[in-house]
């Protein structure tokens, strides 16, 4: 039997898990800033959307998934979103850790928040939701890019700018 090498469109149930991770951070990290009232909570969602918006204008407009269904969910709601871009200018970006800032933020504002809320008061719930943040957006994301979207994408073989700043997975 032949080894996939890479998708073409990714399965579905690699879809989903790779969005149900993502959505369990999400929640976990509006649920942990809930403790500062709901103006905090809309904020944290709105920047969460705003992230997203922002990745698929700035990377997934000029990805090989543009328009398929990659593993991230993003490449067919890119292409509902945004006008497709130049394929060979992806494998071309530089990218740098400040880029990645907005990223870094979906649970460092969280992991923050919660650690403060928990000086403030300690609560076995809220030491539970960061236990699962912290466990979501590390290994739940390792998981993902290193089991379900890294091994098969294509993008990764005609060149990807995060496998350049992070190394082969």
């Amino acid at each position: 039997m032949d080894e996939i090498r890479t998708y073409e469109n990714y399965p579905a149930r690699s879809i989903a898990v790779s969005v149900l991770v993502t959505l369990a951070i999400y929640a976990v990290g509006a649920l942990i800033l809930s403790g500062f009232g709901p103006g905090f909570t809309i904020a944290y969602v709105l920047f969460l959307l705003w992230n997203e918006l922002r990745v698929m204008k700035l990377s997934c407009v000029d990805c090989y998934y543009y328009g398929k269904r990659c593993a991230f969910g993003r490449g067919k709601v890119a292409s509902l979103l945004f006008r497709k871009g130049a394929p060979a200018r992806f494998a071309a970006k530089p990218i740098t850790w400040v880029q990645l800032l907005p990223d870094m933020l979906v649970p460092l504002l969280p992991l923050v928040g919660g650690a403060i809320l928990l000086v403030r008061e300690f609560d076995w719930l809220r030491a539970l939701l960061l236990a699962l943040l912290i466990a979501g957006a590390s290994y739940g994301n390792y998981f993902v890019r290193s089991t379900i979207a890294c091994r098969y994408c294509k993008q990764r073989e005609l060149g990807c700018p995060a496998e350049k700043l992070f190394g082969n997975q």
